[in-house]
């Protein structure tokens, strides 16, 4: 029972070369049914655009959920507290470390908590400051400090779940006017973690499997260019960071000489009360242009999705 087709909600597709991945040869011939990813055109940085501003209120009786995928940073809200933090500064005494490290080491010190209550954590999203991050329990400021690393790295990244309230105001954060999100969780790892930590198919080598595992993640997070409001983009940013067989799939479907050709997200016919999407992920072979289908069905209707359908064939009716 899969979605008509003038039932979809976001398409996209993918003509990019495979070449750098077509080397991937696993030592047995995998199936390539269920083959899966995320993967997507490009899209220019401009695009991403909190939509958050469309609905700035938050309704408790209809929250508008977050889950995105960025790069949280501290920022001063006023000079005053910017002046309280460069005096702190000058007390420690620790010359030979970085600016990353000697805001990380200060802002980690519970003497000068109060100071981590002063101070404004944005998540940009490609670049694009996208949210302002306020926690829904004080105990929660220490995930921001963990996201100030003391070494950041173009591999950082930060998974932010929560519900989108109004713009701020310019006095909230410097003049800076995005929605505030108040968020329950926040996951930060670089991307060497995540490969790492999903579960490699027998039949492909370690080597070849994280080289194409990181190519695929790089490319999911092109879909992932948004700002995590939209259902169906919650769902692919979900999919991309807590969901191992989009790469397990993926890195199969590369080495069996298939490429990503379009993904696709869909309201199901199961939906009835509760918000149900498929994902379709379609793989065209280099050779004969043959294009097979695969789909996850997860469930968007709270604040923290779930799979209500694992991995399986799609087939279009």
């Amino acid at each position: 029972m899969e979605p008509e087709q003038s039932d979809v909600v976001t398409s996209r597709s993918v003509d990019e070369d495979d070449d750098e991945l077509r080397a991937v040869e696993p030592t047995e011939t995998p199936s390539i049914t269920q083959a899966t990813c995320g993967c997507a055109g490009e899209r220019a940085v401009a695009e991403v655009q909190p939509e958050a501003q469309a609905d700035p209120v938050e309704d408790a009786a209809n929250p508008s959920y977050v889950y995105a995928l960025g790069r949280i940073e501290a920022r001063f809200p006023s000079p005053g507290i910017e002046k309280e933090f460069a005096q702190v500064l000058g007390r420690a005494e620790a010359p030979d470390l970085t600016d990353e490290e000697m805001l990380h080491r200060v802002l980690s010190d519970p003497d000068n908590r109060y100071l981590v209550r002063q101070l404004c954590f944005v998540l940009s999203v490609q670049g694009i400051e996208t949210y302002i991050l306020r926690p829904r329990d004080p105990v929660d400021l220490n995930a921001l400090v963990d996201a100030v690393r003391p070494v950041s790295s173009p591999m950082d990244l930060d998974v932010v779940i929560g519900v989108r309230g109004p713009v701020a105001p310019p006095e909230l954060c410097n003049g800076l006017t995005i929605p505030v999100v108040t968020f329950d969780k926040i996951y930060s790892f670089d991307s060497e973690e995540l490969i790492k930590a999903v579960e490699r198919p027998k039949d492909i080598p370690a080597k070849d499997f994280e080289k194409a595992a990181k190519k695929v993640l790089e490319r999911f997070l092109q879909i992932g260019d948004n700002a995590g409001a939209a259902d169906e983009h919650r769902v692919l940013n979900y999919l991309a960071v807590r969901y191992e067989k989009v790469y397990q799939e993926t890195v199969k479907a590369y080495a069996d000489g298939f490429r990503l050709s379009g993904v696709d997200v869909y309201p199901s016919r199961l939906s009835g009360t509760r918000k149900i999407l498929d994902v379709v992920f379609s793989f065209t072979s280099r050779k004969s242009d043959a294009t097979e289908k695969s789909f996850v069905r997860v469930d968007a209707t709270e604040q923290f999705l779930f799979i209500r359908t694992n991995w399986s064939p799609y087939y279009y009716r």
